[in-house]
Formats: structure tokens, C-alpha cells, sequence
């Protein structure tokens, strides 16, 4: 059951992660510290693990978690792929993809509020592009190094990033799916 609790372990993982935002954007793009860059993009990953499956499992789940959680993943993602878009790890038609998908998504939001509903359940397959990016880009940023460990991160790291992305559109197509078809389904509420 979802409740309206506001301080929750796992909201408070979610606070975290969104803490930590600035400090991997710092690290990458000044001192340009990309071990300790690489260690905030590994707590990120595990606080998003984390956050989830507290809340289930310590029965801490609430609307502000529902929101938080994925506004702490977009933004994570918009910092990574602008830090090592900017640092030319990835390229340019990378860094502009995923957000993209983010801005088309935000572009429904009208549509679903003219329903009653502020955004819809996050499904599985959003959940796995998302776990697919978090692994790409730690490798991608072990990947700029040089020998074995790096052209192997490299590798790994595209290969997430591909399915990543992928993933990241079709579950964007997905969603756009629902609202069609939530608009089609559902009276329009009249604004007050």
C-alpha cells in the first residue's frame, strides 16, 4: 500500500543519489577525478538497487518515493551523459538521445493531467534500460583509460549502452502508448 510518509529510508536513498549529482558532475568535468567519479557512479547504482527494494521490503513505499525515485534517475542520467558528453567519452548524438526521450515523455504530461493522473507506473522494461545505462557508463568512463581493463570496459560499456538506449526508447514508446490509450479509454476531467 502506498502511503504519504515523506522520511523514508528509501527516500532518503533517493535524496542522496540526487546529492550526488553535482559531485560526479564536479568530479568528471573539474579535477576530472574519474575514480572517485567512477565510485559516486557505483553508490548511485546501488542506491537506486537499494531505495526499491527497501521500500518494498520494509513496507516504505509512498507517492513521494513514486516521484522521487525516477527524478533521481533522469537527473543522474542528464548529468552522466553531459559530463561525458563534454568530455567527449561518448558522442554528441548520445548525449542528446536520452534526454531527448526524457523531453518527449515530459511533453505527455499535459495529456495525462487532462485524465487526473500525474504520471504513470514505471513497468519493467523502463526499470531494465535504466539498470542498462547505470552499468554503461561507469564502464564507459573506465573505458577512456588505457590497457586491457579499459578496452574492455569499453566494450562491455558500449554493449550496455546500445541495449540501454534501445530500451530506454521502446519503454519511451511504451508509455506514449499508455497515455493513447488511457486518453481514449478515460473521461476528461474538467479544470476547476
Amino acid at each position: 500500500m502506498v502511503e504519504d510518509r515523506i522520511v523514508t529510508v528509501p527516500n532518503v536513498l533517493s535524496v542522496v543519489r540526487v546529492l550526488l549529482v553535482p559531485v560526479f558532475l564536479w568530479l568528471v568535468l573539474g579535477p576530472e577525478e574519474d575514480e572517485l567519479a567512477l565510485l559516486v557512479l557505483v553508490i548511485s547504482g546501488v542506491t537506486d538497487y537499494l531505495d526499491g527494494k527497501l521500500a518494498r521490503s520494509l513496507n516504505q513505499t509512498s507517492k513521494v518515493g513514486a516521484i522521487l525515485d525516477p527524478v533521481a534517475d533522469r537527473l543522474f542520467i542528464l548529468a552522466v551523459v553531459i559530463g561525458l558528453g563534454l568530455r567527449e567519452i561518448i558522442p554528441w548524438w548520445l548525449a542528446v538521445i536520452l534526454p531527448l526521450r526524457d523531453v518527449f515523455l515530459f511533453s505527455l504530461v499535459p495529456f495525462l493531467r487532462t485524465r487526473g493522473y500525474s504520471s504513470l507506473p514505471v513497468h519493467f522494461l523502463g526499470k531494465a534500460a535504466t539498470a542498462g545505462l547505470l552499468y554503461a557508463f561507469p564502464l564507459l568512463l573506465l573505458g577512456d583509460g588505457e590497457g586491457t581493463i579499459a578496452d574492455l570496459a569499453d566494450v562491455f560499456g558500449w554493449a550496455f549502452a546500445v541495449w540501454g538506449v534501445g530500451l530506454y526508447w521502446w519503454g519511451g514508446v511504451l508509455y506514449a502508448v499508455q497515455v493513447r490509450r488511457l486518453l481514449t479509454t478515460t473521461e476528461r476531467i474538467e479544470s476547476a
